[in-house]
């Protein structure tokens, strides 16, 4: 048997640790060489050590970003700010798994068209073009930004959500980042005990309270480390991006990092 072959067949749930992770700012943050030498050290324990991207990022972009093969592929991914959740295939397929998207396609319903109305005229946002199935985001500019809009929304039965005070996410209620990542652990049986979750940014505010062994990379947004401050469970580590997660894990003695 191949170690690709190995690493297919190992479940996530058997892995000794598994990390999950957001994208911009906490893997992809840190110097080149030092997310270089992480990615080497994560795939050369690929069988003992499971990873699941949590993101903004819509599907299309992982697996862009993983082909080139510069990024360790995820087994799992946590998308679109919560409101995608899909494996990940060793030819880089990403499939959703319906039985967990169900009830956050019911929680959406027809919102898009509805808040893409409402917020049409509202100063400082502009919407991305990229076509999310059950959210919409916004490029925020602070200097014009009506904070109006987000009690619009939530008059609307659904959640804003501002982060790195540049993007605006309209969500469904009660879907982001953290909920929907331990449904997924739980579906998937794997031990939160074992699992970090890193993130930088206010979207990652719901994971990095949500229970499990979490940190908050050296970069990471002033308003999310005024927000995580005082959490035991919540690590702020000194350095940015991938130098921060191994600090983490080194921290909560969660795995060898060598």
């Amino acid at each position: 048997m191949t170690r690709r072959e190995t690493f297919a067949t190992t479940h996530i749930s058997k892995k000794e640790f598994v990390l999950a992770t957001d994208l911009d700012g906490t893997f992809l943050g840190g110097d080149k060489t030092a997310r270089q030498d992480f990615y080497r050290w994560l795939e050369s324990h690929r069988m003992r050590v499971g990873l699941i991207f949590v993101t903004g990022r819509d599907p299309d972009f992982i697996r862009d970003l993983c082909k080139n093969g510069d990024v360790p592929r995820p087994d799992y991914l946590v998308g679109d700010v919560g409101t995608t959740i899909a494996s990940v295939s060793d030819d880089h397929e990403i499939t959703p798994i319906v039985a967990l998207e169900d009830h956050i396609s019911k929680a959406w319903g027809d919102a898009g068209d509805r808040v893409r109305d409402a917020l049409a005229d509202m100063p400082g946002l502009a919407l991305q073009p990229t076509s999310f199935r059950y959210r919409l985001s916004y490029d925020l500019d602070p200097n014009a930004f009506d904070p109006r809009a987000v009690s619009l929304i939530e008059d609307m039965g659904l959640d804003a959500l501002v982060s790195d005070n540049r993007f605006f996410d309209v969500l469904p209620k009660g879907i982001s980042k953290g909920p929907t990542l331990r449904r997924l652990l739980d579906h998937l049986g794997v031990d939160e005990s074992r699992t970090l979750a890193a993130g930088d940014t206010l979207n990652d505010l719901s994971m990095l309270t949500v229970g499990l062994p979490a940190v908050a990379v050296g970069n990471s947004e002033a308003a999310l480390v005024e927000r995580i401050s005082g959490i035991d469970h919540v690590y702020h580590a000194d350095g940015p991006g991938v130098t921060g997660i191994a600090e983490a894990i080194t921290h909560f003695r969660m795995f060898p990092v060598a």
